[in-house]
């Protein structure tokens, strides 16, 4: 079979890319496109305006970003006789991006677009396309088969400290993303898609870059923010920014190098391990000044979480003693007590106080903002549809529906056969967000939807949510306000997140 070609009259080229079929549906995937360059480290990246060669081989990933290796296996369970293939990685060529879509002779006018922004904790890729984890080509071959066909575009963008910058340029991760989003407005009309139909979406630290998108970009038609917002990765104070430069310029000079715009790319990677970076965030900028007062800049908005979100910080959590979970709940002496008995934090009681602290981050940084965020856009006419992942891990149900488990069901390339529960949820998963995506409704907005347990999907009710959710919790978080929870939350969070839990 000839592979797929696209020619691009205005980027002077044609793009040749791959073939896949799913249960006998033909998808086309254009992989490794250059959207930006990167003049120089810690610099803003240039949007590419066109190829100097007339033909590019679009069939092989691009490579990401250099960053420290995880073994992805930790959180998601997946059986380790299962290959995890290695990826290519490059500071001035990660910027790339991948196209996979319907063969353009079968499809009937343009069709929405999907761009998708992957998590990581703003310092790894968590689960891309080159890994076989998230590679789309099941979502989208589902969608031609519900008749609800789409694109979907998969962004590389800047990670870790190559992202942070040295404090010139900030939050290069996010500008980075910009043009690649600007790119496709120019370029996916090309590849079949409709440059004015696109929806931003993403899961955890791709979340909360899509929010911060939403509430700075051009408008969206649609986003989706899975497990992730600006509120569970605030951006930070710039002294913190320059607390976080200043630690690991001083460590890449304890390690031989000038500087962090000098050092080279395996000191530089060493330091972050060394000073046990394993999260960033985004920094105070002018864009970004009153983010949570500020509108999204979107029309409608599919927002939900997973039941067992602070799975990432167990590991850490375990590390404290009761004294230190019980001094966080101190902090504040009207809410604290308040809190902490609503919590079960306990002196008395090790293992209370430590499922305690699990469920305060939970609340605080994921079950919350599904409702602040949802609140602001029904109160400035927009519409929210709001969900739950309850479907526990498909190898191992006792780890719960825990944190990123929905992308084994959204992307559907394990196979889970063995667990016909699961893999009828991740059905039912793409056929909704291809509905959404389309912009039809994927439920009744005064309804919510439930993704498990044991395989059952459905609208539910308030009442059947307070059984999944610690409602009366978020109700008092909310009153209580963020200058009483989040200082308690960052005594009990700051340091100990963790992706191999």
């Amino acid at each position: 079979m000839a592979l797929p070609q696209i020619h691009h009259s205005s980027l002077q080229t044609t793009f040749t890319g791959t073939s896949q079929t799913n249960d006998g549906t033909t998808v086309n995937s254009f992989r490794g496109i250059p959207y930006a360059t990167i003049p120089a480290r810690f610099e803003r990246s240039q949007l590419m305006q066109k190829f100097d060669e007339p033909a590019v081989d679009a069939t092989r990933y691009g490579p990401r970003c250099p960053q420290m290796k995880i073994d992805v296996r930790h959180l998601l369970r997946i059986p380790e006789d299962i290959e995890i293939p290695e990826e290519d990685e490059d500071e001035f060529k990660c910027l790339n991006l991948e196209i996979t879509c319907p063969p353009l002779h079968q499809s009937k006018g343009p069709l929405p677009v999907l761009i998708w922004i992957h998590g990581g904790s703003q310092v790894v890729t968590f689960c891309s396309a080159a890994s076989g984890i998230c590679d789309p080509t099941k979502l989208v071959a589902d969608s031609i088969k519900y008749q609800k066909p789409m694109v979907f575009v998969s962004i590389n963008y800047r990670l870790n400290i190559f992202a942070f910058g040295d404090g010139k340029e900030m939050n290069l991760a996010l500008k980075d993303q910009r043009l690649g989003i600007e790119w496709v407005r120019k370029n996916i009309a090309s590849f079949g898609g409709d440059p004015n139909n696109i929806t931003l979406a993403g899961e955890s630290a791709g979340g909360v870059y899509a929010h911060a998108h939403l509430v700075t970009g051009p408008p969206v038609k649609r986003a989706i923010l899975a497990s992730g917002s600006l509120y569970l990765s605030r951006p930070m104070p710039a002294a913190r920014g320059k607390w976080m430069v200043n630690t690991l310029e001083a460590k890449v000079k304890e390690l031989g190098q000038s500087s962090l715009r000098e050092a080279t790319v395996p000191i530089l990677i060493q330091a972050l391990g060394e000073c046990n970076v394993n999260s960033m965030f985004l920094q105070e900028d002018s864009e970004l000044q009153d983010w949570e007062s500020r509108p999204e800049h979107v029309e409608e908005v599919m927002i939900g979480d997973t039941e067992y979100e602070s799975v990432i910080w167990r590991n850490g959590i375990e590390t404290h003693d009761v004294s230190t979970i019980n001094a966080a709940f101190n902090l504040n002496p009207e809410w604290g007590p308040q809190l902490r008995k609503m919590y079960q934090v306990v002196p008395t009681r090790p293992t209370a106080s430590k499922l305690g602290a699990l469920d305060i981050i939970d609340d605080a940084l994921y079950a919350m903002p599904v409702e602040v965020i949802s609140d602001k856009l029904q109160a400035n006419q927009k519409t929210a549809y709001k969900y739950v992942v309850d479907q526990p891990n498909p190898w191992q149900s006792s780890s719960r529906s825990h944190h990123a488990v929905d992308l084994l069901f959204l992307f559907g390339t394990m196979d889970l056969s063995h667990n016909p529960g699961a893999e009828g949820v991740g059905q039912d998963m793409r056929r909704r967000w291809a509905s959404f995506v389309n912009g039809d409704a994927p439920w009744p907005e005064q309804k919510r939807y439930a993704y498990g347990p044991f395989g059952v999907c459905g609208e539910i009710d308030e009442g059947q949510f307070a059984g999944r959710r610690r409602i009366g919790h978020i109700k008092a978080l909310r009153e209580a306000g963020k200058d009483v929870f989040l200082p308690i939350v960052f005594a009990l969070a700051a340091g100990k997140i963790s992706l191999l839990n």
